[in-house]
């Protein structure tokens, strides 16, 4: 199911559909020759979006919490990725334990715990929830709409191990993206594998980080397809700490969105695309996720940063922001008339599925991770999902599925990268 596009399918997307579909062997022996080299991330889930003129991601996701929402039909993909994690990670793993947001669990949250127990289960593991928050004393038990239930413990840590009261797990799954920053007691666990690692959490992660790997990989994937790696990323810039109260630090910020103005006005020129671009200032990582605005005048940043500043100018602890500014990528898809845009789920190094985000009352340019929002399985009318040469771009969801995942792909790649370079571990031996 592709829906509908606004623009017409002659355009670059397709041009890049065409080239991705053309080199699929020289790109699937790329990433294969990747992976020898690096490790991905456990999980992983990339919102792209499709400009009609480019195709990039604009977030990327380490702790995915939506796996509920995939389409049934593409579950035993997402087992036998999990089945080939695992026995990557620890063959002889029998118990895991899933550690989710919080105590407190809403419909989405449960129902995304089901199905993450529901696939472990099947790839072989005795699957429990186990909460860190210091909130929950005893077992809490929640029912599912369809008579399931799903029981949070409270954990505790013994001997360097992260245990329920009779439940000793080999593997600590983390569902909590860790935005509040790493409990004490998620520390100094050394005898067991914790996936992700404590610096995937978004207290050590910054977008500006993972956006220059991401630069990175384009750079020599384009290379490899012959294709302009703008047409798969964004141009951004990170800014550094700036304390919107202050005009100095604003003037700052202004100098830099202009900058970034510029350069895209200058791209949209080359390439004949007739909208009007914008600029995407925000928070550096996920700890003010309202900090956010858009613009298309430089000389609107000030004003619009002075609206914002009562609500989320600065970190729960008092100090300033970190800032970052993008550039802005519209959606061209359309899903029964709704600005819609792509989200793809990858366990390991495999694309398992994914869906649509859609929201009826929004513009081609506004974020749509905002309530209202509703959500459409990426699934097809067919029962095949391998590409199919030779058809039409943008005639075939297969092969515009394939291009998600290949732009899921390179940004999985570049998250690969970030851990890499972020490891503590790391960062002690080169010390030593």
């Amino acid at each position: 199911m592709v829906p509908h596009l606004a623009t017409a399918l002659t355009g670059p997307i397709n041009e890049l559909e065409q080239r991705i579909l053309d080199c699929m062997p020289a790109i699937e022996r790329w990433f294969r020759l990747e992976w020898m080299e690096h490790t991905p991330p456990f999980y992983t889930a990339v919102d792209v979006r499709n400009a009609g003129y480019k195709l990039a991601p604009v977030d990327t996701h380490l702790f995915p919490d939506a796996w509920h929402l995939l389409s049934e039909s593409m579950m035993p993909l997402v087992v036998q990725a999990a089945q080939a994690a695992v026995e990557k990670i620890c063959p002889e793993a029998r118990n895991l334990l899933v550690v989710p947001r919080s105590s407190t669990l809403d419909a989405g949250q449960l129902a995304n715990l089901a199905q993450l127990r529901r696939v472990f289960a099947q790839a072989g593991l005795h699957v429990r929830m186990g909460s860190i928050s210091p909130d929950l004393n005893a077992p809490r038990e929640y029912t599912l709409p369809d008579g399931d239930s799903i029981t949070v413990e409270p954990v505790f840590q013994q001997g360097g191990r992260l245990m329920l009261a009779d439940f000793d797990p080999c593997t600590i799954l983390l569902n909590n993206d860790l935005r509040a920053g790493v409990p004490g007691i998620l520390e100094d666990l050394h005898t067991q594998f914790l996936l992700p690692p404590l610096h995937a959490g978004w207290d050590t992660r910054r977008k500006s980080r993972h956006l220059a790997n991401y630069d990175e990989v384009t750079k020599r994937f384009g290379k490899l397809i012959g294709v302009d790696p703008w047409l798969m990323t964004t141009l951004s810039q990170g800014c550094g700490v700036a304390d919107i109260r202050q005009p100095r630090d604003v003037q700052q910020l202004t100098d830099q969105v202009a900058d970034l103005l510029v350069k895209l006005r200058r791209r949209h020129k080359e390439y004949g695309v007739e909208e009007e671009p914008y600029a995407v200032l925000k928070a550096d990582n996920r700890t003010a996720e309202n900090a956010i605005i858009c613009v298309r005048d430089a000389q609107e940043v000030a004003q619009r940063l002075a609206q914002l500043a009562p609500q989320c100018s600065k970190r729960a602890e008092g100090s300033p922001l970190e800032w970052l500014v993008q550039e802005g990528v519209m959606t061209c898809e359309r899903l029964h008339g709704a600005v819609a845009e792509p989200v793809v789920y990858m366990m390991d190094r495999y694309v398992v599925g994914g869906f649509y985000r859609v929201h009826p009352g929004l513009q081609p340019t506004d974020g749509l991770v905002v309530p209202g929002h509703a959500t459409v399985p990426l699934s097809f009318e067919h029962s095949t999902q391998l590409p199919k040469t030779g058809v039409k771009p943008g005639a075939s969801a297969p092969n515009r599925f394939y291009m998600y995942g290949v732009i899921a792909r390179l940004a999985m790649l570049a998250a690969s990268y970030e851990l890499e370079a972020t490891d503590p571990q790391l960062e002690l031996l080169e010390a030593q």
